[in-house]
Order: C-alpha cells, then structure tokens, then sequence
C-alpha cells in the first residue's frame, strides 16, 4: 500500500509539472507573440538620416567647435575646471600631468587619454598660444614637430592667465549642467574675463563644417572691446586702428589688410604668411639669408628638410649649404648661397616652393547658444560683450545677497550687545537651544538666523571694541549694498566695471606685437626686376642635358682664331639644340606626349662652358615611365597672335595654333596638342604666311605643301591630316623650307643623299607624296630626313649607340627618285635611328667666340633675331 501511495503520488507530480510546463509554454508564446506585435516597421534611410544628424550635432557642439564667450572647446573648459577644482593653481607646485588627466576622463571627458593630453600639451606651448593657459613642466614639445614626453613624465598647473578666465566662477555668474553620469557639476561656459575666442584662436573640423580662427594680441583685442563698448555702431576700419590683424605667437608677416578686412567683415579670409627674413654677409663676401621667424603652425624642421630636398634635386642651385642655427635665443635657419647669387631671388624661390610662405585661410565659427554661425569682428565682440555684462550682473547679484545677508546678521549681533546682560540673562536662564532661541527672537524682535548667529557669539566678542568693529562693518556693507544696487540698475556701469577690469588683465599680461603687417598685398616679387637682361647661349643635347652660359663667356678673338670648347659630352651625346636668347626670354618644351612645358631662361641652371649640364627631367615634370621626352623646343620673348606654330604626329597629323595660346604655364604641362592612341608628337616648327612644310615617311616619300593649306586652331585640338601614310609606315620628319637647301635622307642601313628642294613639286596637305629615294630591301626602311645647308654637319646616330659626324658637303646630292649611296657602314645586326645637325658644336661654339674665317663674332642684331626664332641648329640660319 505504502508503494502504491509513493507511485501515485509521485505520478500527481509529474502530472503538475507537465501542466506547469505546457502552462509555461503557452505563456512564453503569448510574451513573444506580444512582443512581436511591439515590433515597429521604420524607413532605413530616415533612421540613418536621423542617427547622422544625432551625431553630427553631438560633435559639432560637444567636441570641435568653440563656445563664442569663452573661447573653449568643451574639452578645453573641461581641463581648465578640473584643474582649478584639484587645486593645480599657479601659485601651488606642478602636479604630474597623468593626475590632471584622469580627473578630466574620470569626471568630466569619458573620451581617449592621449586626446585630452594632446589638448593639454597644446594649452602649454607658446608657439601654439598667444597666451598659454597652462603652465608646463618638462618637455611639451617644440616647433620643429618634437612631441611631449609622455604624461607620467610631465607636470604641469593652471598659468595666471587661465585663472582670469575662471575668476568668479563660484559666484553663480555662469549656467550649470551636470556631467556625463549626473554624479558632479560642470560649468556650461567660463566667465572668461578677456576675449579668449580672439587672442588664442580656435581649430576645430566638425561634421560638414570647420573653424579656423587666428590668435590676436591680448592688448589689442581688450582696446577693440573697450572701444565697441564705447560705441555699438563703430566701423571694422576704426576697430582695425586699435587691433590691425592677427598676432601669431610665432611672429613672421602678414601680406597685405585685404585677408584681414574680408575676415573681420564676412567672418571669411586668405591670410598670406611670410617669415621674417634678414640678409647678411660672410666674411667671405658670400650672402645669407637668415630666416628668424616662420609662418604659424609651420613644423620647422620638416620645413629644413624641404629645403635640403630642393637642394638635392637641383631646383635652388643658388644655395651652397643650410645650417640649423637655433639656440635659446631664436630659431634661425641660416641659408648660405653661392657666389653672385642674387638673395632677394633666392628668397623668393623659397617662397615658392617651401613653406616660408604659407596661407590661413580664416573662417571664424563658433557657436551661438550652441548653434554654429560664422561671425564678423563685430559679432564677436558684441556676444563677448554680452556674456561679461550677464557675468557682471550675476556676479553682482551674488555680492549683493550676500552682503545683505552678512549685514543682516551684524545688525542682530549689534542689538545683542547694546543689551548683552539681558541676552547673557535669558541664554543662562534657557534649557535648551531651541527655548533660547525662541526667547530671544521673541524678546528682541530677531529672526531665526539672528538668533542662531548670536547664541554662536563667541565671548570675546562682547568687548567694546568688537562693538566698533561691527558697526564699522555694517557700514561698508551698507555702501556696498548701495553700490551693488546701482550697478544693477545702470548699463553703463556694469560697462565701467568690465572696461576697468579689462585694462587690469591688459596691465597684468600685455606683450609687444610679434607679428608685422605689412601694407601690401603683393605675395609675389618679380624676379624679373632683380636679374639683369643679358644674352645666354642655351645648349640641350640628344641626351637630355641642358646648361645656360652667359654670350660674354665666349670672348672676341681675332680673325682665324680657334675657338674655344663649348662643352663636354658623352661619346655618344652631341648638342642637339642652341639658341641664343634673353635671360628673360622663354623656353618651350614640347613633349612627345603633347604636353608642353615653359621655362624662363634663367630658371635654367647655369654651368660653366666644360659642363654638361642639368638632365631636363630635373627642370621638368616628364613622364619617364610613359617615355615621355622632349621633342621639340623653341625659345620666344613674346607670344604675338599672328605668329603660329606649326605641329606634326607620327601618324601624319598636323595642326597650326596661334602662339598666344600657349602664353600660360603648369608645373606639370598644358595640353599642346590631343594625340591619338599609339600616336606621338615629334616636331613643332615656327611658321610664317607664304612658307612650304616638308613631311617625310619611313615608306621614302615626301610632300611638299604651302603652310596656308592648314587652317589655325585651338592649343586643345588633335589637327587634320597632314600626310597619307602607308600601312606600317610612320612620319619621321616636318621641316620649314627657307631659301635654298637640300632634304637629307637616309635609311637604316645606312645609304643615304640630298635632294635640292627645288626637285620636290608642291601638292596640297594629306596627299602620299612623291618618292625622295628609292627604296630596295638591302637599303632597309627610310630612318631620318633632315633640310640642311651645305655648311653645316649631320651627325647619325644607329640603335647601339654607335655616332658618325660628317660634313654635308660631302654626301652626294643625287636626284629625288635615286637609292642614295653609302653614307655609313652600319653592322648587320645594327641599324641607323636618328640624324642630328651638328653645326652647333665646336664650329658653332667658334663662331660664337669670334673665331669665323670671314668674321668677327655673332652680332647683336643677329642675337636679338634669336630670342624670337627657331633654334640655329635645326634650321641652320645664316648669321
């Protein structure tokens, strides 16, 4: 029976916790029915549209854009207020910066430990600071980019200025707010007793917009306020006679009041900075430049590996060497240059190519009543105004409840000793506090706090002269609870107090104006103006080396004279190009990208006459993985509109621009002409009214056509056909008839002649042309074609590398439709690439000494016909 109970009521539980289960199951059913019936349908793209503008506020107003009244940032105030509450105050030893720094995260800026450092390292150096707000101990950096030591090594305390900033901030004078987990207070604002937004700027990048605001001169900017105060409706013009820009802590120049005026009128502006630079002179008659101060936020020593970069690269070749001069007492960087270097050039090159010479770009936001705006001068000043009178209000209420307060209680303490035996009488004769008091207030017409204030009167307070000096507290009570009434009551008081308190902080931490402002706005000198117009003798070679020599250098010699070197070269490098031309004249680079590049001549390197010079692609931004090169140049002063240049393709296209298209300049090249795919550039010409154009193909045939058949065009235009070429051929050569002169050809094995050009008839552009040599498999395809003169030299160049220098005169001028004969002997495997004129090597060079047979040097007229003409070299022009 006893097993029957245990059975059945062991079968009852399990009955009751299956039905508590199933009872279990259908309550969870009915909970996740319930809450799949909470479930809200949203629009993705409105609920990421919302998240964006959550966040973006968040950063916009609580981490990167400064308040207008204070100046700070939230983090700076944050830093500033813990600090202050911990008691790291100037005038107590430094605490490790570590501490501050975990008080901030701890209590008030759950964000990454390294920002809040960073910010407070930023507080502390003086050439980020027009007036530091922290007081640093220990390494915080420098200017040449040189970060803190890290936090546990550092100490630092509020600097007296930041105090001013933090002045009656326990008077109730600004709002409140709790901080990130409600456990503690933050002040919202500072009372910021002098215009920080202004005097150290703010930097900040939020979402979709950023603030860039520069530091100004504290004496500067309190005289703005003052004279706003005095009059709302004063001009930026008036405001800029007391505050004329920007003071930045690291001094250097201001070019030019336009940036600064754009910025104080539209809260918008372009600042020039240029550092303050001297000339001086080594005691070897060398010049240096000393640069003593640099543009703000500039990282000083990236900016001296800059220069040394340029140096390396042959781009200042002006400058022999660069030292570090800085010490305790500046940060010169001294410049030394070479003999006869023009300092004023080279400074101006630096200018151009290195951050001596930067922008600020001044965009003045900052938050209004925690809405983002970008403010004028004026609007700045007026919202800082505004801030000190609600301060000074509030202060003053503060004041006035407490000495009305105090003077409350010194007036019960007054009537408690003009009847002291009677209080004394009824004190004694009480059982408790509570019967005292009561009695007191009761019997002598005293309130609660009265009465709390004499039963806590000490007993030496009851001699005659605690009496005095209670009613002479009383009285300056009174009058300052009259003067805090006053105040109250009139505006310009209130204006008085802040103006008096201004001039106090100006007394206290005024400095002298670093940075100068210079009145004109010019940022660009002309080099022009500072180099002498003088003839230079301009060499490129095959190789790709190009060198300037003053025309002076090659001296006058008597009649027969030798000559002199004119260059030193590879055996395989000859001087393919030479102009003569002003050091003001232009270069054009024509590429065989079809892009073309413009340089001054005396941007070109000078060298002496044995040098080889500068590889071009150390003057010019060529392609060199694309194969860019040069393939053509031409040396003008002027870019006349009725001139035009006259461009051929290796394709056979053709087109002919006005040369005032081609006045502009870009580091990296304009388009000179559109290329089709496969297609390159191989020859620009001058060209005038009335000329023939000579085109020659690989395949051995030559046109002829008046330069009047092509229309002009755009400098962006791909041209018109110029020459039909055969299947696999290509267009080897475009040349400018002059006067009378024969087409050299030759092909690659070598056979080669000269037609006159009178034998080749003239046809209208894009026909095949006629046959300038008759080709045979064992001469091989045409390789170059060249117009010469009989006085000049060819110099042939094959595919290995190997160079032939004959004189013109003795290859055989032949018939148009002949084979040609021997003009090389090319190796079997070899083949001819290239022909170059050569009467710009040492007969050239000769010629420019003085040393002609019949002559007595180049003359001047035939100078100035250069510096506007092809190079001598290419057309052989009589001298």
């Amino acid at each position: 029976m006893a097993d029957e109970t245990k059975d059945t009521a062991s079968n009852e539980e399990e009955n009751n916790e299956a039905t508590e289960t199933e009872v279990a199951e259908e309550d969870r059913s009915a909970e996740e029915i319930a809450m799949a019936a909470q479930v809200v349908p949203a629009d993705l793209s409105e609920q990421m549209r919302q998240s964006f503008i959550e966040y973006s506020m968040s950063v916009i107003v609580a981490r990167a854009l400064p308040d207008v009244r204070d100046g700070l940032k939230p983090v700076h105030r944050r830093i500033l207020y813990a600090m202050n509450e911990s008691g790291i105050l100037p005038t107590r030893p430094h605490a490790k910066s570590a501490r501050t720094v975990g008080d901030v995260i701890g209590k008030y800026h759950p964000h990454g430990d390294s920002a809040v450092y960073d910010t407070m390292v930023r507080l502390a150096q003086p050439f980020s600071m027009s007036v530091p707000l922290v007081d640093g101990h220990g390494n915080f950096g420098s200017i040449d980019g040189d970060s803190a030591a890290a936090m546990r090594y550092t100490e630092a305390r509020l600097a007296k200025p930041a105090m001013e900033l933090l002045r009656d901030l326990d008077k109730e004078t600004v709002d409140w707010q709790p901080n990130y987990d409600e456990s503690l207070r933050e002040p919202k604002v500072l009372p910021s007793r002098f215009p920080n937004l202004l005097v150290n700027g703010s930097q900040g990048i939020a979402v979709g917009m950023a603030t860039n605001i520069p530091p100004h001169n504290l004496g500067e900017v309190i005289d703005a306020t003052n004279l706003m105060m005095e009059n709302p409706d004063v001009t930026t013009e008036d405001l800029m006679k007391v505050m004329p820009g920007p003071d930045f802590p690291t001094g250097a120049v201001i070019m030019g009041r336009k940036g600064i005026r754009d910025a104080y009128e539209t809260g918008r502006g372009s600042l020039t900075l240029r550092a303050k630079c001297e000339f001086d002179e080594k005691k070897n008659g060398r010049q240096m430049i000393i640069v003593k101060e640099i543009p703000y936020m500039v990282n000083r020593a990236k900016l001296l590996q800059k220069i040394g970069e340029l140096i390396r690269d042959k781009k200042l070749p002006e400058i022999s060497n660069v030292h570090d001069g800085a010490d305790r007492h500046g940060i010169d960087i001294i410049i030394e240059l070479k003999k006869d270097a023009i300092p004023q050039v080279v400074l101006n090159k630096l200018f151009k190519h290195t951050q001596l010479q930067t922008t600020f770009g001044v965009n003045m936001l900052a938050l209004v009543d925690d809405v983002p705006h970008t403010l004028s001068l004026k609007e700045v000043l007026h919202y800082y105004i505004e801030h000190q009178m609600d301060v000074i209000t509030r202060r003053t209420r503060y004041d006035l409840q407490k000495a009305e307060e105090r003077a409350h209680i010194v007036r019960g303490l007054l009537i408690a000793l003009d009847h002291i035996d009677e209080v004394i009488k009824t004190i004694r004769s009480s059982k408790t506090d509570k019967e005292a008091r009561e009695r007191l207030i009761e019997q002598f017409g005293l309130d609660e706090i009265q009465a709390n204030a004499i039963l806590e009167m000490r007993l030496r307070r009851l001699t005659g002269l605690e009496y005095e000096k209670l009613q002479d507290e009383l009285n300056e009570l009174e009058e300052k609870i009259a003067y805090y009434k006053r105040v109250l009551e009139d505006e310009n008081l209130v204006k008085e107090i802040i103006r008096d308190e201004l001039l106090e902080i100006k007394k206290k931490y005024n400095t002298e104006r670093k940075t100068v402002i210079t009145a004109s706005s010019s940022t660009d000198i002309n080099v022009e103006d500072l180099i002498a117009d003088e003839d230079m003798v301009v060499t490129l070679t095959k190789g790709g080396y190009i060198k300037r020599i003053p025309l002076a250098t090659y001296r006058q010699q008597k009649r027969g004279g030798k000559g002199m070197s004119g260059v030193n070269l590879k055996d395989d490098d000859f001087v393919e190009h030479l102009f003569v031309a002003s050091t003001h004249a232009y270069m054009l680079f024509f590429s065989s990208r079809g892009r073309v590049y413009r340089l001054k001549v005396y941007e070109i390197p000078e060298a002496g006459r044995h040098a080889r010079g500068t590889a071009i692609v150390n003057l010019l931004q060529l392609d060199r993985q694309a194969g860019e090169t040069v393939a053509s140049v031409i040396a003008t002063k002027d870019f006349p509109e009725e001139e035009y240049l006259m461009f051929a393709t290796a394709q056979g296209m053709v087109k002919k621009t006005s040369m005032s298209l081609y006045d502009r300049t870009r580091r990296d090249g304009l388009i000179a002409i559109n290329l089709k795919e496969e297609d390159e550039l191989i020859d620009v010409k001058r060209v005038a009214p009335g000329q023939s154009v000579v085109m020659v193909s690989s395949a051995g045939k030559a046109i002829c056509w008046d330069e009047g058949e092509v229309r002009a065009m755009g400098r962006d235009t791909m041209g018109v056909r110029g020459m039909t070429l055969a299947d696999g051929a290509r267009l080897l050569s475009m040349s400018i008839v002059r006067g009378e002169s024969d087409l050299f050809v030759i092909t690659e094995r070598g056979y080669g002649k000269r037609t006159p050009m009178s034998e080749y008839p003239n046809h209208h552009r894009g026909g095949q042309g006629v046959f300038t040599i008759a080709m045979t498999d064992k001469k091989g395809q045409l390789a170059a074609a060249k117009v010469v003169n009989e006085e000049e030299e060819v110099i042939i160049i094959t595919e290995e590398g190997i160079l032939v220098r004959t004189a013109v005169a003795g290859i055989s001028q032949l018939g148009r439709n002949t084979q040609g004969v021997r003009v090389m002997d090319v190796a079997e495997k070899d083949k001819v690439t290239a022909v170059g004129i050569a009467d710009d090597s040492e007969e050239r060079h000769q010629q420019l000494a003085g040393g002609e047979e019949d002559g007595e040097g180049i003359s001047q007229e035939a100078v100035k016909s250069q510096e506007s003409a092809e190079p001598v070299t290419e057309e052989g022009a009589e001298e």
